[in-house]
């Protein structure tokens, strides 16, 4: 902002030229004018909302692993080698069904990582874990 030094009589003049600050001001009235429409704006579109489809019941295993290591499926006992011929009959059945893993708190990881490698060997598609909910803490 600039001021006059001299006025008429040779006195000088302390007026306060408000020009630029006017100038100013106006540049940020245009701007604002001009983005807050872009920000705000919104078209509203009513969109058909479609029913939601039933999901298909689908069937599942639970393969249970104990703290001792033991295996269960679908609550009956089963041993090692009843365990592959079970996988293969659950990775051959055309409707995809889904392996449900459950694994107690004090089984060792070296079993339960055996127990999914044999799993994937077997292409099971469809794999869930259940059981994890009890494991979670809310912070």
């Amino acid at each position: 902002m600039g001021a006059a030094v001299q006025g008429e009589a040779g006195e000088p003049m302390m007026d306060i030229n408000t020009t630029p600050l006017i100038d100013v001001m106006l540049v940020l009235l245009i701007m604002f004018i001009i983005t807050v429409p872009a920000a705000t704006h919104k078209v509203p579109l009513d969109l058909p909302r479609p029913a939601p489809a039933p999901l298909p019941e689908r069937s599942f295993y639970q393969l249970d692993i104990a703290a001792n290591g033991g295996l269960a499926w679908n609550g009956a006992a089963l041993s090692d080698s009843q365990l592959q011929a079970h996988l293969q009959q659950l990775a051959a059945d055309p409707g995809l069904p889904e392996l449900r893993l459950n694994v107690d708190s004090e089984a060792r990881f070296d079993r339960i990582d055996h127990i999914l490698a044999r799993i994937r060997l077997a292409s099971v598609e469809r794999l869930g874990f259940i059981g994890n909910e009890r494991y979670s803490r809310a912070f």
